[in-house]
């Protein structure tokens, strides 16, 4: 999730001509062909001594890169370098071909994820995001030199924290409220340790950081990346388990500055906005200032990493789609609790939004497989990242833990 704002800038300019048309470029970009449909074939792979068959894209194929401890979310850096945070301490950093994993930095909690800017690595931990000095091809940093930027609510539930630089240069980070209907939100009104559920942006002036809300109302949003043809900020967002297998689904949310989601006030069953009572407290704000989400995924998959496709990777057909890992969950028809038959649980994949002239139009699955009849995991995506060589990477984080590449091979 690593946005360098001079790359930004740079691929624009040379996208769209001199840099006095950029925003004339945004306002009249073409339209991709993210619409047409896919194409599928089966793939049979040996892991670790058995085998298993994948449903990809025709003409891609899937490979087992490495093995890693609780890999999580994946950015690559500037150089080419791919880094991984991990639910085991530890900051990867994989330089290419990518198959020799070495340990950055260990911290010993949980830095979910990772993000560059000029001359620093910033780690996104449970309490906060920390800074480090870091230069390319640096090979470890001394915990030490690992020190606090901007604080963030801790404890338990939903204790992942994301963190990537914008367009705009900003830091950002996202955060999920503890559990299914906690009291929390973005705003004022609510302590610090209760300001949750939602993506903040970082305000730096005078050597001070602090942060600010930029969207709330969402339970727990692990992954958000930028749209690259207008730059707008998208995000995936796990919906709660009290209401059952089915309800509600799983959101892709547009975010915009101010955006409210509803959450965990409010739900979107499919159709419309209705009112939780989970939560007995006063909305922040009303029913009709509710964004509805842009795409929906079906209850109970658990949606984590997402990452826009650039143009140049994968292939045409891709290009500005959405990548977004669903984790699968463990709810179990009909009621959606633990008891029930395993193979009943949403089976993990990977899946992609489609969009046309900077809008969500469906949801396609890109891999499929990775559970087998009896409801056995062999795999449960976790990151994703568009690799340099134009390939997707993404890390699974149970069962098989490691870095897979889907690319493209005729």
């Amino acid at each position: 999730m690593n946005h360098d704002p001079l790359q930004w800038l740079v691929t624009r300019v040379t996208r769209c001509g001199k840099f006095g048309l950029l925003l004339l470029c945004f306002a009249h970009a073409p339209a991709q062909a993210g619409t047409e449909a896919l194409a599928y074939e089966d793939q049979t792979l040996t892991l670790d001594g058995e085998s298993r068959t994948v449903h990809v894209p025709k003409g891609y194929r899937l490979e087992l890169l490495s093995h890693l401890d609780g890999p999580r979310m994946l950015t690559f850096a500037a150089n080419g370098d791919l880094f991984a945070g991990s639910k085991s301490g530890k900051v990867y950093r994989l330089p290419p071909p990518y198959t020799k994993p070495e340990v950055l930095v260990d911290l010993g909690d949980y830095p979910h994820s990772v993000a560059f800017r000029q001359g620093e690595i910033l780690i996104a931990r449970t309490d906060g995001v920390y800074r480090a000095p870091y230069r390319p091809g640096q090979t470890v940093i001394a915990p030490n030199a690992v020190v606090l930027l901007a604080a963030l609510p801790g404890g338990g539930g939903h204790d992942s924290r994301t963190v990537g630089v914008g367009p705009d240069g900003r830091v950002y980070a996202s955060l999920g409220i503890q559990r299914n209907c906690s009291d929390q939100y973005l705003g004022e009104g609510y302590p610090f340790e209760d300001r949750r559920g939602g993506v903040l942006a970082l305000r730096e002036s005078g050597g001070k950081a602090s942060w600010e809300p930029f969207a709330s109302g969402l339970r727990n949003p692990v992954g958000f990346d930028w749209q690259p043809l207008t730059g707008v900020l998208f995000a995936s967002n796990n919906g709660p388990d009290h209401l059952g297998f089915d309800q509600p689904p799983e959101y892709f949310s547009k975010l915009t500055a101010g955006s409210f989601h509803g959450m965990p006030w409010f739900q979107f069953d499919g159709k419309q906005v209705m009112r939780d009572d989970c939560v007995s407290s006063k909305p922040p704000r009303p029913i009709d200032e509710v964004t509805k989400p842009a795409a929906t995924f079906p209850a109970r998959n658990a949606p984590l990493g997402m990452a826009f496709v650039p143009k140049g990777a994968m292939d045409a057909s891709l290009e500005f789609d959405a990548v977004v890992a669903l984790h699968g969950s463990w709810g179990t028809q009909p009621g959606g609790g633990y008891i029930g038959r395993a193979a009943t649980r949403r089976a993990p994949k990977i899946v992609v939004v489609r969009f046309q002239d900077g809008q969500a139009m469906r949801v396609d699955d890109l891999i499929t497989g990775f559970q087998l009849p009896d409801g056995e995991r062999w795999a449960r995506p976790a990151g994703v990242a568009l690799g340099p060589d134009g390939a997707l990477y993404f890390s699974s984080d149970s069962n098989i833990n490691g870095l897979f590449r889907l690319k493209r091979v005729k």
